[in-house]
């Protein structure tokens, strides 16, 4: 399963990690957010040790969601070294996510 990060946490997992951080933004009422979902669990379990892959509940955490331009959801960032990396909006094939952590491996 995907980490859960949160306003609270994300500094620490994500921008100060030294790996790559997979974040989806996204919120339960969002039908394509479910659609992807899976898949980010998928890559999360694949990865484990290699990078962090994690989800930002939207309605709960705002504030690095508004910080990184997220308007629509589902929105997946790519981060290495606190620095956004890769952009994924809308519901994509699951290598347009995996190919953007390859990149960084």
């Amino acid at each position: 399963m995907a980490l859960e990060i949160t306003d609270a946490n994300f500094e620490e997992m994500v921008l100060k990690s030294d790996k790559p951080v997979m974040v989806d933004f996204w919120a339960a009422w969002c039908g394509p957010c479910r659609m992807v979902g899976p898949i980010i669990d998928q890559i999360s379990e694949e990865y484990e040790g290699k990078a962090l892959v994690g989800k930002v509940d939207v309605d709960a955490n705002q504030e690095f969601a508004a910080k990184y331009g997220v308007r629509n959801i589902p929105t997946v960032l790519v981060f290495q070294n606190g620095e956004v990396v890769g952009r994924q909006v809308g519901v994509a094939p699951k290598n347009a996510y995996t190919d953007a952590i390859d990149g960084l491996l």
